[in-house]
């Protein structure tokens, strides 16, 4: 058995298979402001990534405490080898013992206990250990704030990233060194730490990606100011974070022609069991019931009947819950299709296509890899994406877009039996990877290649001031009544 096969929460994904974590729920680290620094990274707690003065932070909202932005190319964070390079490794069969040696074997050389630290993070999280991960990476933040996804090499002109990021499990931010090590890209991971300032000084960079993907309120605050007066170019704008809930994009999404966005609603336990019954709240059999903030098919089951919602109470320790409408998309063929599209300076593409027998579709349980008549369709839908499905909901895609001012987000998807976009969620934290074997997927290999050319031209023309944002037009979020 493999540390994927064990954990698959972890890697969302390399899909969203198995149970996952509660990202909007979960409380984010605390930092203790506890512990000795490291002598390495010449930061700890009251320090910055060199060492300076770092002022205590009283309130993360107050922007009077946040200093000024201070950039210097001299600095170097210790490397860690990251999320990517431990997921793919564990993708290709090797289990925990392996991945533990892989980090000894790094670090041992590299003697930096920070960067050591946040390696086991991951690796705990991929062998379902998650408290003992954010423990680690709890450790490694209070040594450090600062890291650098290590690359083998990169060529001249290689494009210095910066991503912002927020303490959490392996589901809270964009996951980019999936991307990033496929390209000519150095990536450092900066983390904003609740109730501290920045460090005084960051390392310098050619554009910043503001990678948290949900966070507390006040983090969305301070993420908003940060974006607002960052120094670099900038990509994934913070405030249209909430237009993602799976409610609230719901309802933007439900006069939209072309789109079927099954009607959503939050609610509290109290909520159902008052009512004795989701029809008293406005929803109808069937439906589907989610803890609130759970991705990945974590918690998620379909209700026929009122019995059906006592016993799945009765199973569960949450206390808030998504209701959806349930929609039955199966093809004329039986089988369900659910499509993971990227969508990059406003351009979709295609990163793979689920077929299954289950109305719950998983790309790692759906048979892939067992059934060639299932790869054969995704490598078809992949070839025809632009000419087809593509086309076909281009004015859906448009309307996706005035709602979610991302550069970079992914949605996924069916497609009714009328034709239409079948909604199910939109997320910027969702896997985009190449760790399929080519043996088997030999389809995705150029395909993934065209997803991540996109990425880096867009980061460079970001970066060079001369992007255009896709021409899109983008809505307003109204903050205060949380629509556009």
């Amino acid at each position: 058995m493999t540390v994927l096969d064990r954990y698959r929460p972890g890697i969302a994904a390399c899909d969203e298979t198995g149970e996952s974590f509660d990202r909007s729920h979960q409380p984010l680290i605390v930092m203790a402001g506890e512990g000795p620094p490291s002598t390495a990274c010449g930061v700890g707690p009251g320090k910055g990534v060199n060492g300076g003065p770092a002022p205590a932070m009283t309130d993360s909202t107050d922007r009077a405490s946040e200093p000024p932005i201070s950039l210097s190319d001299s600095l170097s964070p210790p490397c860690v080898l990251g999320t990517a390079d431990l997921t793919a490794f564990a993708y290709r069969g090797n289990g925990t013992d392996q991945i533990l040696r892989r980090i000894a074997r790094y670090h041992d050389a590299q003697r930096h206990e920070a960067a050591r630290s946040y390696d086991m993070a991951v690796a705990c999280q991929l062998d379902f250990r998650r408290a003992d991960g954010l423990q680690n990476l709890n450790a490694a933040l209070q040594r450090c704030e600062v890291f650098r996804i290590a690359r083998g090499h990169t060529r001249a002109g290689a494009l210095r990233l910066l991503a912002l990021m927020a303490p959490g499990d392996l589901m809270t931010n964009t996951p980019l060194d999936f991307l990033t090590n496929h390209l000519n890209v150095r990536l450092d991971l900066l983390y904003l730490l609740p109730h501290r300032p920045l460090p005084p000084t960051i390392p310098d960079h050619d554009i910043a990606f503001f990678a948290v993907g949900e966070t507390t309120p006040e983090t969305l605050s301070r993420l908003n100011r940060l974006f607002a007066a960052w120094p670099r170019p900038v990509l994934n704008d913070p405030r249209f974070l909430p237009a993602m809930q799976r409610d609230t994009l719901s309802r933007s999404l439900s006069a939209v022609p072309g789109i079927r966005s099954p009607a959503a609603m939050a609610v509290t336990r109290r909520d159902l069991e008052a009512g004795g019954d989701i029809r008293s709240l406005g929803m109808g059999y069937p439906c589907l019931i989610r803890p609130l903030g759970s991705h990945a098919g974590s918690g998620l089951a379909r209700l026929e009947d009122g019995d059906q919602l006592r016993e799945y109470l009765r199973s569960s320790s949450d206390r808030a819950f998504y209701l959806t409408e349930f929609e039955d998309y199966r093809g004329v063929d039986g089988l369900y299709r659910k499509y993971r599209i990227a969508f990059v300076g406003g351009k979709p593409f295609l990163c793979h296509m689920a077929v299954s027998e289950h109305w719950m579709v998983h790309y790692l349980n759906a048979g892939m890899t067992e059934s060639a008549m299932k790869r054969d369709h995704e490598a078809a839908a992949m070839a025809g994406f632009d000419s087809g499905f593509g086309r076909r909901h281009e004015a859906a895609f448009a309307a996706l877009h005035e709602r979610l001012g991302f550069d970079v987000y992914s949605i996924d998807c069916g497609e009714t039996r009328d034709g239409r976009l079948l909604m199910f969620e939109a997320d910027t934290a969702a896997i985009i990877h190449l760790m399929d074997p080519p043996g088997l997927f030999p389809y995705k290999q150029p395909q993934m290649r065209r997803v991540f050319d996109a990425f880096e031209n867009l980061l460079r023309r970001r970066a060079r001031g001369n992007d255009d944002e896709g021409g899109r037009p983008r809505a307003r979020w109204d903050r205060e009544e949380g629509h556009f």
